[in-house]
């Protein structure tokens, strides 16, 4: 029986850049585009009546709050992943990104086969940013200490060393299945761990994971896009 596809929409607001990628995209025996958009609210209707597993989005469309349209996107369905193409390689706008659910990050001077490799990564449920980009963002975050005592005593004091294996992990993007097989354990003790992290230090989602392992400098440049 063939593997399903991995079902994709491209919001971009250049027709020519659309027309290639689908090109690209498509030529993958494992990928189609099943949509197109040129905005963030035409992103938002299109995800919400297809339902894509990733949504490849540009962040600086005409009319449009990238950080807002990436929301709201995740809100429309809950099952796609956001991968970012763009042509900002400031380091603002990686973070900002990220923080905000997008698994993804890639510029548009990229390989295609970095992008292709980026939409397989991302549709897995792992976090990719682009090469150029990766090591940068992380030194500069784990350079700055955590954004209140409490995050790095928490972080130190608070969490036995599994719910710490957990958390990077969370935060890196595994699954809970993933996370059992890595650290050989079932997936119901997963979700302990998961729900007692989410008690001891308020998270729920997988973006809250991702922003607090940043802040606490739990991250490093040799675990976050391997």
């Amino acid at each position: 029986m063939p593997t399903s596809k991995i079902r994709i929409i491209i919001v971009d607001n250049h027709t020519i850049l659309r027309a290639g990628l689908k090109l690209l995209i498509n030529a993958e025996a494992d990928m189609e585009v099943v949509g197109e958009a040129t905005n963030g609210r035409q992103a938002v209707q299109k995800v919400s009546e297809v339902k894509p597993d990733v949504a490849i989005m540009d962040i600086t469309m005409p009319g449009t709050n990238g950080i807002e349209a990436i929301e709201q996107v995740l809100k429309a369905s809950r099952s796609t992943r956001v991968l970012v193409l763009t042509m900002h390689e400031d380091l603002t706008y990686v973070r900002s990104t990220l923080a905000a659910g997008a698994m993804g990050y890639i510029i548009k001077e990229a390989a295609d086969t970095d992008l292709l490799s980026a939409i397989r990564t991302v549709h897995q449920g792992r976090m990719f940013v682009d090469k150029s980009l990766s090591t940068i963002l992380i030194n500069d975050l784990i350079r700055k200490p955590p954004r209140n005592s409490r995050q790095a005593s928490t972080s130190k004091n608070f969490l036995s060393p599994r719910e710490h294996d957990v958390l990077v992990l969370l935060a890196r993007g595994f699954t809970n299945k993933e996370i059992a097989d890595k650290i050989h354990v079932s997936i119901k003790s997963v979700e302990s761990y998961r729900q007692r992290l989410g008690l001891k230090l308020g998270l729920h989602t997988r973006a809250d994971f991702t922003r607090y392992a940043f802040g606490a400098g739990l991250l490093t440049p040799e675990n976050f896009n391997d």
